[in-house]
């Protein structure tokens, strides 16, 4: 800050300079025009009569402009010389509005932005300010925010940051082998999965091949799903543990509880010690998952019994054994796109129920941590009772008073 002071009084002295220079220039260029009028008979002063102008020795020849340019700019050049030899504390008193009263092709040959720069303005001080105090975004001393913000994107960022080095081997080990037995089982599900439409959009008539090829579907989808909920357990512990031993700033147990909710449901119910509300925020998502997972299935069930029972419906002659829907034609075209229309319905309100929730068990962790203190013992009470006593005045006495004594505890 003393730099920047020091930086913006040089300007200031500089443009103080610059006034200064301008008044000077008025100055002497009022005095020349007096001395002009008052010596009608020096050589300089005849040059700028009138070419009209009458004289003893007849008419004046008009003129010579570019003579009349060089004397002026020499005069303004030796004005300028003289003035930037001045004291500084000399021109501290000289106003701005002076330095606008010049011609503007004199302003720019008097003060060239080269040699005289303007001050900066109060925008320019205040970007510069901010600058200065601008944090990198990286820094020994982050945010807990930050960190969790990172340790989301970046695996591992939390646990350097932490300087715990040891538990990335186990990070990159535990989340690189689930996701990569998660993309085997995907390429082995994938090809049955294609199959098994291929299949079913011609007939959904219960074969032994097609049995088969579902139990093999079921299986490698199985297992796909039990390693995907691997990868993202371990993922979302560690940005977990991450925040839990964050210990660069102070940080009060709302913020952690908060960030620990955020990050992965239930985590801030366990570090509230709220170990009875666990249950309840798991099987909640337990069973919306599960929800929307079932509705899902249904939505893709009758999504294409109904493709098959309307291309039925419109083409009749390309299906000489009749509807080649799993209900064989039992249920119209209208009902099975109404039920394929409530399925999806069902799952779309299952996700928002999920969101819902999901915001329902971070408002839960905060206020639980705000409320972790507060006595709630039997204390909290209020005791209202009479009182007498005394009180004596000097004119009358001892008297006896009689009131309401309020004990509130708390």
């Amino acid at each position: 800050m003393e730099l920047k002071r020091s930086n913006i009084s040089v300007a200031v002295q500089r443009w103080l300079r610059c006034v200064a220079i301008a008044v000077a220039i008025i100055v002497a260029t009022g005095v020349a025009s007096a001395q002009e009028i008052q010596l009608p008979r020096s050589p300089y002063s005849r040059q700028l009569r009138s070419h009209r102008q009458v004289v003893r020795s007849g008419m004046l020849q008009k003129p010579d402009s570019a003579a009349i340019a060089r004397a002026d700019s020499a005069r303004v050049m030796n004005v300028r010389d003289s003035l930037l030899r001045m004291p500084t504390d000399s021109l501290f008193s000289v106003s701005d509005s002076l330095r606008m009263t010049l011609p503007d092709s004199v302003r720019a040959e008097i003060f060239p932005d080269s040699l005289f720069p303007k001050p900066p303005t109060e925008r320019e001080l205040r970007r510069a300010e901010r600058r200065e105090n601008r944090k990198p975004f990286i820094s020994d001393s982050m945010s807990l925010r930050k960190v969790s913000m990172l340790s989301a994107v970046l695996p591992g960022f939390g646990q350097i940051y932490n300087k715990q080095y040891w538990k990335l081997p186990i990070l990159y080990g535990t989340v690189g082998a689930s996701l990569g037995m998660c993309l085997y089982e995907q390429s082995k599900y994938k090809p049955l999965k294609q199959q098994f439409d291929l299949l079913t959009d011609q007939s959904l008539s219960r074969t032994e091949e097609l049995n088969s090829l579902q139990r093999q579907m079921i299986k490698h989808n199985t297992l796909k799903q039990l390693f995907m909920a691997t990868t993202i357990a371990s993922y979302l512990y560690f940005i977990g543990d991450a925040a839990v031993c964050y210990s660069t700033n102070d940080v009060s147990s709302v913020a952690r509880a908060t960030t620990l909710a955020t990050i992965c449901p239930g985590a801030g119910q366990i570090y509230n010690k709220s170990y009875w509300r666990l249950p309840i925020v798991i099987g909640g998502f337990a069973s919306t998952i599960y929800c929307i997972d079932w509705n899902s299935r249904g939505y893709q069930r009758f999504k294409k019994a109904y493709r098959l029972r309307f291309d039925y419906d419109q083409n009749p002659d390309k299906y000489p054994n009749g509807s080649p829907d799993e209900f064989r034609g039992r249920y119209a075209s209208t009902f099975l796109k109404n039920l394929r229309n409530s399925y999806r319905r069902n799952r779309d309100l299952c996700i928002i129920l999920t969101a819902g929730l999901y915001v329902l068990q971070i408002i839960d962790a905060h206020v639980d941590a705000h409320l972790h203190d507060f006595d709630v013992s039997d204390d909290l009470s209020v005791d209202v009772k009479p009182m007498i006593g005394a009180h004596y005045h000097p004119a009358h006495g001892t008297q006896t008073t009689v009131g309401m004594n309020v004990n509130v505890n708390f």
